[in-house]
């Protein structure tokens, strides 16, 4: 509740300086004048009054302006309507308040917007004040304040009515008194009379598209009754009050479903690749600033290679969670044709432009391959990665920055590095390291120095998570402008003697050469138990991948936690596992596999396709 000048916005023992409170406008009394001076016929009839009000309203319409959310908005207009215009402010918010543009259905609700204690039974009713001539309905009498959970007053008739006029009455208007008396009854504090008539101000709180609410204003004997050009005053303040709350609630349901986008679209977890370790934070901003398009991923690759991505899209707002979610969709399916990474972004940019999006975003796309150690690395218009050698060196790569997506027209270049094991990449957006005060590039070198300081007393290569919650730790969420995305990548890479490779001619004999040099491999990592099974579904992918190739196929088995076969030809056709009959002298080979193999799958190149499976290798080898 927002009562008089009792209303806790400024503390209990702060009074309100001029600064901070409205210049008084005609109709005010101030107690401290002479008691053989007409103040009161002064402030209503004096030459200035015009200008006293209209400075009233620019100061009181300002302060309510800077509210932020509905709260803060409501406790403005209470400060500024009381005591320089009314003695008492009550308001009542529609329950619940609506949303959307269409029109609200059936009666209309209102909750009276207050904390305190439980209510108590109103007080009897006062005379009128003798020297009010204009007061000609009987005296409302308030209650105490009630609790939080005060039982919302549905409201009827001409009362209804004045809510969808959206004009200010003066509490003699036909049809209102009974119901303002509940809801005054309900509200006000206290046991002292509530003035009625022309002492008493009720302003709806009507939004771009619905009434929201009601604010009642009183005045008490001691001063002058409201006079028809405070009716403007009212109307006024509550119609700026009105939209500063629409406008709150508004950016808060936009936010909140903005927020629930966003995060349903960043990754729920990362893959668990081999030959690296991976963790990732969100840092959303702090609560006055609107949801970005910032996230990451990690997409498995053939080969045991890993994408890792990082973006960014442009803006604060439900649209640019949207668009982040189109952009990282994208990506995704761009990383399923193993393309390289300058292609990647090269094809994003062109999609940005057919949605027709004028969101612009960066992005940062990197494969890392744990076979040979080596990393690629294609930029546009994103902050470098940071990679953090195993001697606790730590650097920006050097990557061609790129243009951002979205614009056009733009070649973007791919940087290849060596990628030692032991090795962290840092990936991340711009909020980690830019502020107010900072810019990008200041801000990276700055982390670049803090994670090598951090490098120096470490006795090992950091983990992933305990890095990501070393670079987050100095940021402050209740004081931060964007959100932040982080991806950190540890290469453990895989050694070279647990790797065999071979390219092998598309004949009639190939696979039984291919069974061979599978079997004498296992036999060398000590795997003989699985030797029986490879050979056999080595020897049926061969056939498979001979049948259709053109050019040399690949042959390569990877000894990790499990042991990976894999078969690449340059035919795009994607093999199908089926159903042979009686008859036939074919087409059980995959239906084997399937039965055999733990895993098995097939994947579609640039180049043609790799089919691969997998077996898991004992406890005891």
């Amino acid at each position: 509740m927002h009562h008089g000048s009792r209303i806790p916005c400024e503390g209990p023992d702060r009074p309100a300086t001029g600064a901070e409170r409205p210049t008084a406008p005609p109709g005010r009394v101030e107690r401290a004048a002479p008691a053989d001076r007409d103040t009161r016929g002064e402030a209503v009839h004096g030459t200035g009054a015009q200008t006293e009000r209209l400075r009233y309203l620019d100061e009181a319409t300002r302060r309510i302006a800077h509210g932020m959310d509905p709260e803060e908005t409501l406790c403005e207009l209470s400060r500024a309507a009381t005591p320089a215009f009314a003695d008492a402010a009550f308001i009542h918010l529609c329950d619940p308040l609506p949303t959307g543009e269409g029109k609200p259905g059936g009666p209309v609700a209102l909750r009276p917007h207050t904390t305190g204690p439980g209510p108590q039974p109103c007080a009897p009713a006062a005379p009128p004040d003798p020297t009010d001539t204009q007061d000609s309905a009987p005296a409302l009498v308030p209650d105490v304040a009630p609790g939080p959970e005060s039982a919302p007053v549905t409201v009827t008739g001409r009362f209804t009515e004045l809510l969808l006029a959206g004009r200010p009455v003066f509490g003699d208007a036909p049809g209102i008194a009974p119901t303002v008396g509940r809801l005054l009854c309900d509200t006000a504090s206290g046991h002292r009379p509530v003035p009625s008539a022309r002492r008493l101000i009720v302003a709806p709180l009507r939004g771009r598209h619905h009434v929201i609410g009601a604010v009642t204003l009183l005045r008490e004997p001691g001063r002058p009754a409201f006079t028809p050009d405070d009716l403007l005053v009212a109307s006024q303040l509550a119609t700026h009050a009105a939209l500063g709350i629409d406008k709150a609630v508004r950016y808060g349901r936009e936010a909140s479903v903005a927020d629930v986008l966003q995060r349903a679209m960043l990754p729920t977890s990362l893959p668990e690749a081999t030959g690296v370790r991976l963790a990732s934070r969100y840092l959303p901003a702090s609560e006055t600033a609107r949801v970005g398009g910032d996230w990451y991923d990690a997409i498995p690759l053939p080969g045991n290679r890993v994408a890792l991505v990082i973006g960014d899209v442009m803006g604060h707002s439900m649209t640019s969670a949207a668009v982040m979610g189109q952009l990282r969709t994208t990506v995704q399916t761009l990383a399923g044709l193993d393309l390289p990474p300058e292609e990647v972004l090269y094809h994003l940019d062109e999609q940005a432009q057919r949605l027709g999006s004028q969101h612009i975003a960066t992005c940062l796309y990197a494969i890392y391959d744990p076979i040979a150690h080596r990393l690629q690395v294609a930029n546009a218009g994103h902050p470098p990665p940071l990679l953090l050698h195993p001697d606790g060196r730590g650097e920006a790569l050097r990557v061609p920055p790129g243009a951002p997506i979205g614009v056009g027209g733009v070649v973007f270049e791919c940087v290849e590095t060596h990628a030692p094991a032991g090795a962290t990449l840092l990936l991340y957006t711009d909020g980690l390291v830019e502020s107010r005060e900072t810019d990008v590039w200041t801000g990276v070198q700055s982390l670049c120095v803090r994670l090598r300081a951090a490098a120096a007393h470490a006795r090992a290569p950091m983990p992933p998570e305990d890095l990501c919650d070393l670079v987050l730790g100095p940021l402050d969420p209740r004081n931060q402008d964007d959100d932040v995305a982080l991806l950190a990548a540890c290469f453990d890479g895989i050694p070279w003697h647990n790797v065999a490779y071979w390219f092998l001619d598309p004949n009639p004999r190939t696979p039984r050469r291919a069974r061979r040099l599978a079997g004498r491999t296992l036999h060398r990592w000590n795997l003989d138990s699985l030797i029986e099974s490879t050979e056999f579904m080595v020897g049926e992918v061969v056939t498979n991948a001979v049948r259709y190739a053109t050019r040399p196929l690949s042959l390569r088995l990877l000894r990790t936690d499990v042991l990976r076969c894999e078969v690449g030809d340059d035919s795009p056709q994607l093999p199908r596992m089926l159903h042979a009959r009686l008859g036939d002298e074919g087409g059980r080979g995959l239906f084997l596999v399937n039965h055999l193999a733990e895993r098995w799958g097939a994947t579609r190149l640039s180049t043609g396709k790799v089919v691969w499976f997998e077996q898991r290798i004992p406890a005891d080898q």
